[in-house]
């Protein structure tokens, strides 16, 4: 015999709570983009990021364009890699009219944990043609090494 949930409200117009759970959703969806994981606010915008590993390394590659070297920054802290900055809005031109405005600007936040494999004093930051590229050099004893074996 299998336990099934008790949903008191099952039985009285379920389609009108499945109306309600689509209307959360949709609140949900407006909410979502300015929290994080943390539940603190993101920012105006978020940049797409990718991260990647090799044998000695973990590599962050943020698409960042539009942006100046100066208007970056990025600090570790409590094992906490962050990355932020602000993307300034171009300033209209007198007589010219936007028929749409597609491009995000203000401030941007990224905060990821660091695993215990990273040497977070190691991590260097360059940043080309609109690419922030962060790397993230590994200690010792998480890179693989070789290991003899001894014919007795």
């Amino acid at each position: 015999m299998a336990l099934v949930r008790w949903r008191p409200t099952q039985g009285l117009f379920p389609q009108i709570w499945d109306i309600q759970n689509e209307i959360n959703k949709v609140f949900n969806g407006m909410i979502a983009p300015f929290s994080s994981e943390e539940g603190e606010l993101r920012g105006a915008w978020t940049p797409s990021v990718d991260i990647s590993e090799t044998e000695n390394e973990l590599v962050v590659s943020a698409d960042l364009p539009g942006l100046n070297k100066e208007d970056i920054k990025v600090n570790v802290q409590n094992n906490v890699l962050t990355f932020s900055g602000e993307r300034k809005q171009e300033t209209k031109s007198e007589g010219s009219n936007y028929h749409r405005l597609e491009r995000s600007y203000g401030f941007f936040s990224r905060s990821f944990t660091l695993p215990a494999t990273v040497k977070a004093d190691g991590i260097k930051a360059a940043y080309k043609d609109g690419v922030l590229r962060l790397t993230l050099p590994k200690v010792e004893e998480a890179r693989p090494r070789q290991i003899a074996v001894d014919v007795k």
